[in-house]
């Protein structure tokens, strides 16, 4: 993408620019990125059903994906400093007044308002980054950025119950949302959206459009599925609190690790083959957190997972890119994602009886499968398309 000069008093390429951009990204997915530990200690301290932690992390996803939305199709009109100020607003406070929570449905709410906050520095830090004149490369450390805070906050979560408790955690959360208040001065105000269109890009029929975005959605909904309960199984499995967090932290790595391959490899090998591996080999890999394991079979799992999720979303996002010459379906699906992401932690409390989980980790394993099966038809299309005009 094509480097914008949206201020002149601020260069969005400096060093300071960069980092606050991307510190902003990572508040912005500070609860998510940690969902796991997370609804584990909602459970623990606070004593909501597996059912109900399910409903709260989606709830909170839906004030994500929400916000999104909105900002998606209508941010460029609005003041960004204005936007991301309110954001960090909502993000404290909504972390600060859930301590106050009385009930399941009051707490959700809340943590819906937080979620409202978090998705607007999602939002606006994935575009500020889209926009500087090294995307690529830029894109990438914002996802190592992540994946890091992610890694060290799994593993230091047991911990930090111990020694503080939920109410500590969620405190933190509050803190660390305050402190991204002394970057927004090296944040643009404004910015003019330049969308990259791959060379490889041709228009689709509008059924195989929507039927790509369908796939995104199938896609993210088994992420959505897996993701929020992988502590619980851990746990369910009879590994320790410790030993889950463990292997969650490792599987954060390996998800930078997968990351960085999706960026060195390219469109080398093409999209299809690198899907292939991605999804199926997410999915299949689920298969060995039936019934009882050790932690070294957990680690293992959850961390070719995460490896198999951080090299598919960069090609799923590529090959949404290349569907249209217009850049609007790679807008939509990243719509499509956080709906996905929103809408399956709700359908994984839906299948949980008496803590059995097995019904959802079938559900995501199939959920893979079909979202293979369903983007296999666009990438195809779009491959028959290509060869005509060659």
């Amino acid at each position: 993408m094509g480097q914008a000069n949206i201020n002149p008093a601020i260069d969005i390429n400096s060093g300071i620019s960069l980092f606050s951009t991307i510190y902003l990204g990572i508040i912005g997915a500070a609860v998510f990125i940690v969902q796991p530990g997370f609804v584990q200690g909602l459970v623990e301290f606070y004593g909501f059903s597996e059912q109900e932690v399910g409903y709260i992390a989606s709830a909170e996803i839906w004030g994500i994906a929400l916000t999104t939305l909105l900002l998606a199709f209508g941010g460029h009109r609005y003041s960004w400093q204005k936007i991301l100020k309110c954001s960090l607003i909502l993000f404290v406070l909504g972390n600060l007044v859930s301590l106050t929570a009385t009930s399941m449905l009051s707490f959700g709410a809340l943590r819906f308002i937080t979620g409202l906050g978090s998705g607007g520095m999602v939002s606006l830090t994935f575009t500020i980054i889209g926009i500087t004149a090294k995307a690529d490369r830029n894109f990438s450390l914002l996802i190592m950025g992540v994946l890091t805070y992610g890694a060290f906050g799994l593993w230091s979560m047991p911990a930090a119950f111990e020694a503080v408790g939920m109410n500590g955690v969620i405190i933190f959360f509050a803190v660390f949302g305050g402190s991204g208040w002394l970057f927004l001065s090296h944040l643009p105000d404004s910015g003019e959206e330049q969308l990259q269109v791959e060379d490889d890009a041709v228009n689709l029929s509008y059924r195989l459009r929507i039927f790509a975005l369908l796939a995104m959605f199938t896609y993210f909904l088994a992420q959505g599925v897996i993701w929020a309960y992988l502590f619980l199984i851990g746990l369910n499995g009879g590994v320790s609190e410790q030993e889950v967090a463990n292997g969650l932290m490792l599987s954060q790595f390996l998800g930078i690790a997968g990351a960085m391959i999706a960026a060195l490899a390219g469109n080398r090998f093409g999209r299809t083959l690198p899907l292939a591996i991605g999804i199926l080999g997410g999915g299949v890999v689920l298969f060995w957190l039936f019934g009882t394991f050790t932690s070294l079979v957990y680690a293992i799992t959850v961390c070719v997972y995460n490896f198999a999720w951080n090299m598919t979303h960069p090609y799923l996002l590529a090959s949404m890119a290349s569907f249209d010459q217009h850049g609007k379906v790679v807008v939509y699906a990243v719509a499509a994602q956080m709906l996905g992401l929103a809408t399956g932690p709700a359908f994984a409390a839906s299948l949980i009886q008496q803590n059995d989980y097995n019904l959802v980790i079938m559900a995501g394993m199939a959920l893979f499968l079909l979202s293979f099966l369903m983007i296999l038809i666009p990438l195809l299309a779009h491959q028959r398309q290509r060869q005509r005009l060659q």
